[in-house]
């Protein structure tokens, strides 16, 4: 007879008296006294944010119940929401539960009208809120009201604690309406999120990472117990006053150290009466594939077998349920007659297994369920996911989620195909595009479908994908649908679509392209998708044609949009043609910029407007056309928040960091770009701006390896997509560390390499930019005849184009040709002449490079007075950008010259004293504006916490006590 001490002295045998069975849980918490003084002393002061996360089965549920109780907190109103496993195609669930708890009380509370757009969530609560506005075109706008409607109703019932559990499980919806709510608490409002470490995705884990500073936040991550705290738990749960080491050591090794685990093992061995050895290896390699924890699922197992037929019936239900559901569906579930399955019920809740949640019913623990439902043979959990299906089938609303996931896993497939479409169109319909491509996609991929309907639901699919980041899944999926008959229109229809998915993917341009020329032939009678289709078209043959060609089919889309009479779609169009127009050159896309402006009054009221907004201020930050690209991608990013589309507010991003690093805010590069990037992994088109950017403050900062990687990349990345505009700085960028490191050879090739690719695709205005470090090169290289040659040409085909960077390159270019021919006055003029140009635009970087090149030129002419002003300004550039590299080869050069300097500062980011520094300022010009620290964060990509800090250092330094002072004051 084997035995494990309990307590010293008193050994609990293998085979002991009769069992023991019911709930199993510690009368007080063990463990987590910290953890709970935290959470209590941080949310009993609003607004407060607190992240609680573990891994499952770490104690988290119980940690809220111990907060709820907490006399400290008895003030605080508590409304809880969970996100599930199982999911339903609506959006904002947790939310909407957490709100719908609040009851009555609403009716008593002093609500705006803006509330009344939850009407349509929360029927129940109709009457307590006031009468629905009218509906939104805008499927986007309408989703931001609701936003401000739910925020307002959690704001306006005096203390709350708004609880979201589960959050690893969350959809999108409910990800962005918190990150939204979070970004700026009400003043009585505090939250509780919790989340299991293993499974939260980056996204989950940064919703705090950035909270206003007037927010309380705690973060408590719950490791599990340790092998005294383990000891002192099962005391706790036995009632013994302690357990011996050796007992604890092994309770604690067999259940990981998790709470629930512990409570599980501890109810079996009361319940077998028999306390069990670990028993080799097998058992843990086992649950590591049915990714249930280790010491969890033999000990659910054991005690489901304790339990009456019954009772067994009415757990092996719930676990195929999965979810808490009503107890009439956990009946109907069940494999015996009701009569025989409520006495079961009423055993399976006794034993502790099953829980009651208000008039739900559902497993205590989701890993007991997932246990349970995993060891069933095959056949009787697909005959349980019927039945579940028929009883929920019954239910009113039907949750047409749950339904068609039981649907599949009972093999009901037809019917599986239509509730998944139901549940899809809901999930659409409500914006919810990732729940309505994970349905789509499942059912394309797996369902008895005709060619013919595979076809119609893989066009939804491809709808519903647009707005998505990822969509690489989705590509291969629609190219499978394509090769199917079908009939030519909507063979036209996927072909768009799929033209589309592999635009956002980064797929092959040419294989875009004639998709999309096809598209076009059969298309007849969808002019909003033939012209959509030909300015596509038209882009893409400029990337990878030739740029006349390109045009003429963007004139063409120009010409069809005559057939379009929806607005948002004309705008988007137009949106399109004016990006392609700047690519060119072409100076009439000043007048499509005016017919998008004209239209939206300067402010979209669409996603489709505000991506025309996008598109065009994103190709104006690579020609020069600095100040208009800041003014559209100013407007594109706060409409891409309003919004609420993640993918177009990701791109706006990645190109208002271009924009930072060319107009000379470099210090807005620190401010969350690698987030950006790491967001943006998977989209290449997305990512290619802000990858120049870093390229380039790699370079500026000396750090001439990564700038080397990045550059290469970035160029590698244009020359694939065929991305004509970005090939210029990443081929400049190149050939100065090739230069730096003295490897004429290399800068030669970079930018002949960059030249012959645009020269090719007859793209003049793209390649503008690269000419100075074109010219700098051949120089190098003894090549002047070659440099005078290519820069009379540029000159020439120049100058009728719309190019507003292209008067400072050729100047510049021409500078370091005359230094170079040995007339440094005239290469003086034309050098300080560019930096004139580059201040205009304002692009300060090459200013002061094309200032420092001067300086050389005037010093060299015998010019000390001039050459130090130029050399001494140029400095100046360098220092407040932090271009230390730059900096430190300009004062070697002084030193060399013998040019006194002014006092030596400190390079690097710059000190401003009472003056305000260039973010300050400009945070100080939004305020000014009206702008609310919210909606200045979102345009700047700054934390509303790091605006705060600059609003109050404006404040000190222009002496004045309110932010209404601003204004008077800048002007």
């Amino acid at each position: 007879m084997s035995v494990i001490r309990l307590v010293t002295g008193n050994p609990v045998v293998r085979r002991g008296s009769a069992p023991v069975q019911g709930r199993i849980s510690s009368p007080r918490l063990i463990g987590r006294i910290r953890e709970l003084d935290l959470l209590v002393s941080t949310l009993a002061t609003p607004p407060a944010a607190v992240v609680l996360e573990g891994e499952a089965g770490a104690g988290k549920t119980r940690l809220i119940t111990e907060v709820r109780a907490r006399p400290e907190l008895a003030g605080l109103r508590f409304v809880l929401g969970a996100s599930r496993r199982i999911r339903e195609p609506f959006p904002l669930g947790p939310i909407i539960d957490a709100v719908r708890g609040l009851g009555t009380e609403l009716a008593e509370t002093r609500l705006s009208p803006l509330a009344g757009a939850l009407r349509p969530l929360l029927p129940e609560l109709a009457e307590a809120l006031p009468p629905a506005p009218e509906p939104l075109d805008d499927p986007a706008a309408e989703r931001h009201r609701v936003f401000r409607a739910l925020a307002e109703v959690l704001g306006s019932v005096g203390p709350l604690v708004l609880v979201l559990e589960d959050l690893h499980w969350a959809d999108e919806q409910t990800l962005d309406f918190t990150s939204y709510l979070l970004g700026d608490l009400p003043a009585q409002l505090s939250v509780l999120l919790t989340f299991r470490s293993e499974e939260a995705a980056p996204g989950v884990r940064a919703m705090t990472a950035r909270l206003p500073a007037s927010t309380r936040h705690a973060q408590v991550v719950l490791a599990p117990l340790d092998a005294g705290q383990t000891g002192a738990l099962a005391a706790a749960i036995l009632g013994l006053a302690r357990v011996s080491e050796e007992f604890a050591d092994y309770l604690c090794e067999w259940a990981s150290g998790l709470p629930f685990a512990i409570e599980e093992l501890l109810a079996l061995l009361q319940a077998n009466g028999q306390l069990v050895r670990r028993n080799g290896g097998w058992a843990r390699r086992e649950l590591g594939e049915l990714n249930v924890p280790t010491g969890v699922r033999d000990q659910v197992l054991e005690r489901v077998a304790h339990l009456s037929d019954e009772a067994r019936a009415v757990v092996e239900a719930a676990a195929v349920l999965h979810t808490s559901v009503p107890m009439s569906v956990v009946v109907a579930t069940c494999r015996i007659p009701a009569a025989r399955a409520l006495p079961g019920l009423e055993e399976a809740l006794e034993s502790g297994l099953l829980v009651e949640h208000g008039e739900l019913v559902g497993f205590r623990h989701v890993l007991a369920a997932q246990a349970v439902e995993e060891a069933l043979p095959g056949p009787r959990r697909q005959q349980l996911h019927g039945r579940a299906a028929a009883a929920l089938g019954a239910l009113v609303p039907i949750p047409l989620g749950q339904r068609a996931h039981h649907l599949r896993h009972a093999r009901l497939l037809d019917e599986w195909v239509r509730a998944a479409e139901q549940a899809a169109d809901q999930a659409a319909a409500l914006r919810h595009d990732a729940e309505a491509v994970r349905l789509l996609e499942d059912v394309v991929r797996h369902g008895p479908l005709s060619s013919q309907e595979r076809a119609r639901l893989a066009v939804k699919l491809g709808w519903a994908a647009l707005e998505m980041v990822r969509t690489h899944e989705v590509v291969g999926l629609l190219w499978a649908v394509l090769k199917e008959n079908g009939a030519p229109a909507m063979q036209g229809e996927l072909r768009f679509l799929l033209a589309s998915a592999l635009n956002v993917a980064g797929e092959d341009p040419s294989v875009q392209r004639t998709l999309f020329a096809t598209a076009i032939e059969q298309l007849p009678r969808r002019p909003d998708l033939r012209v959509r289709a030909t300015v596509a078209v038209g882009l893409l043959t400029a990337s990878i044609g030739t740029v006349t060609r390109g045009r003429n089919w963007l004139y063409r889309a120009l010409e069809l949009l005559a057939e379009v009479h929806d607005p948002m779609v004309g705008v988007f169009v137009l949106g399109k043609v004016g990006m392609g127009l700047v690519t060119l050159g072409d100076p009439r896309w000043r007048q499509v910029l005016d017919r998008i402006e004209a239209a939206t009054g300067s402010s979209p009221q669409s996603l489709a407007e505000v991506n025309a907004y996008f598109s065009v201020g994103t190709q104006c930050c690579y020609f020069g056309h600095h100040e208009v690209g800041q003014r559209l991608l100013s407007t594109a990013l706060t409409g891409a928040v309003r919004y609420g589309s993640r993918r177009l507010e990701l791109l706006t991003r990645s190109a208002l960091v271009l924009l930072h690093y060319l107009r000379g805010t470099w210090d807005a590069l620190t401010d969350g770009t690698d987030a950006l990037l790491d967001a943006l992994s998977d989209y290449p088109l997305g990512r290619i701006e802000a990858e120049l950017a870093l390229g380039g403050l790699a370079l500026g900062h000396g750090h001439l390896d990564d700038a080397q990687h990045r550059l290469a990349s970035a160029r590698q990345l244009a020359e694939d997509l065929g991305l004509v505009e970005s090939l210029a700085f990443p081929a400049s960028g190149l050939a100065r560390i090739a230069l730096a490191r003295g490897d004429v050879d290399a800068a030669l090739a970079a930018t002949q390499r960059c030249l012959t690719v645009l020269t090719g695709k007859e793209a003049w205005a793209a390649a503008a930019p690269v000419l100075p470090a074109a010219t700098e090169a051949l120089v190098a290289a003894g090549q002047l005849t070659d440099a005078d040659v290519l820069l009379t040409d540029y000159e020439h085909r120049l100058s009728d184009l719309d190019v507003s960077i292209a008067p400072a390159v050729l100047q510049h270019a021409r500078g370091l040709l005359e230094t170079a021919a040995g007339d440094p006055p005239r290469a003086a003029r034309h050098l300080v002449e560019a930096a004139h140009h580059y201040d205009r635009l304002p692009y300060p970087y090459q200013a002061a490079q094309a200032r420092e090149q001067a300086a050389s030129a005037l010093l060299g002419a015998g010019d000390h007075e001039a050459g130090a002003a130029e050399l001494s300004a140029a400095l100046a550039t360098y220092q407040r950008l932090g271009a230390t590299w730059d900096h430190a080869r300009a004062v070697g050069a002084a030193r060399q010259r013998g040019v006194s300097l002014p006092g030596r500062r400190r390079t690097g980011r710059p000190s401003y004293g009472n003056e305000l520094s260039p973010r300050e300022r400009e945070v100080a010009e939004l305020a000014a504006a009206g702008r609310t620290n919210k909606e200045i964060a979102a345009e700047l990509f700054l934390s509303v916490y790091t605006v705060e800090q600059h609003i109050t250092s404006v404040l000190r330094k222009l002496h004045i006590r309110s932010r209404a002072a601003i204004a008077s004051r800048l002007s």
